[in-house]
């Protein structure tokens, strides 16, 4: 029985952790750039990041922990999630911040670029965690 309460909660905080990170990079940030001055959205989204990253690496640690008891492959996964999202969101988000307010566009794209391949392979991944645990 405790043992599938684990199971579940590694699926159900995976999926909260997938969604999460869709809604968030793929509605929100275009939805705010679509309803706001570019001034006003960018504030905003600058404002957002911090504590979107903050989901990530709480939730896919805590997803990681439960998925120890069913799949190391998974486990791994979401730990590795955890780890490259730490150095995400303390270097690599001040640096685009910094392009920004320097007002250096071709560095800037280089580092959003790099944050959105990131985000997007810690969204492939977790979907690969999701269809590894549900196969459990």
């Amino acid at each position: 029985m405790f043992e599938t309460f684990i199971y579940i909660s590694a699926l159900l905080i995976s999926s909260l952790l997938f969604g999460g990170m869709l809604l968030f990079s793929a509605s929100f940030a275009a939805f705010l750039f679509k309803s706001l001055p570019p001034a006003e959205a960018s504030a905003l989204i600058r404002k957002a990041f911090p504590s979107f990253y903050i989901f990530v690496i709480i939730t896919s640690l805590i997803a990681a922990l439960l998925a120890l008891m069913t799949s190391l492959f998974s486990a791994s996964i979401l730990a590795l999630i955890t780890l490259s999202t730490l150095p995400t969101r303390q270097i690599l988000m001040p640096a685009i911040n910094a392009a920004t307010d320097a007002k250096r566009k071709q560095r800037f794209l280089v580092l959003h670029g790099l944050s959105v391949v990131i985000t997007l392979a810690h969204i492939v991944a977790v979907g690969f965690v999701i269809v590894d645990l549900a196969a459990y």
